[in-house]
């Protein structure tokens, strides 16, 4: 297990994790793209006989945009995780700050899924989950196999629900105190 992920200690009583997952590698297209066009650039500089100076500049700039622009999107790609237990969706990233977002599965109101032309070719999307609180809702950016996600946590928002709409509280929320 990753050191971001969810540990056993951070579950409550009776909770499991049922998934766990990070972005899709399509999140890091373009900084690899990036990267190579880098690498490239002082293979060619160098292959082309120029003066040493030259090589050693190229060489600077490109490991300078590297770790300007291809390592922080990296180390965001490995720091974000989606987890789905038997009680709640939670989110958490980040490299310095760490920031999370937890809604228990008895807020969700809807899930819903969007896949553009490029996300259907490498087979992701985004997860936008909703909830019954003041704050928007959840969007999950280019979540792998999205559409099994999403089954999976409508087979989660449901197993609790007895069918029925006479008013009680939502299905697996804990029960409220009355007054007195």
């Amino acid at each position: 297990m990753l050191a971001m992920s969810l540990k056993d200690t951070h579950l409550t009583e009776g909770e499991d994790v049922v998934l766990e997952l990070r972005t899709h590698l399509k999140a890091l297209f373009w900084p690899i793209v990036l990267l190579v066009v880098l690498v490239a650039a002082v293979a060619v500089t160098a292959a082309l006989g120029a003066p040493a100076v030259a090589v050693e500049v190229v060489a600077v700039v490109a490991f300078l945009l590297a770790c300007l622009v291809v390592l922080p999107r990296w180390a965001r790609w490995l720091t974000t995780r989606y987890v789905v237990t038997t009680k709640r969706i939670l989110v958490r990233s980040g490299i310095v700050t760490r920031t999370g977002r937890d809604i228990p599965l008895y807020r969700i109101n809807d899930v819903a899924s969007e896949q553009g032309l490029l996300d259907r070719m490498f087979g992701c999307g985004t997860l936008v989950v909703s909830d019954a609180s003041e704050k928007p809702g959840l969007v999950l950016h280019d979540v792998p196999h999205v559409d099994d996600v999403q089954v999976r946590l409508h087979e989660l928002l449901f197993a609790h629900d007895d069918n029925s709409d006479d008013g009680e509280f939502p299905p697996g929320e804990p029960q409220r105190r009355r007054g007195r």
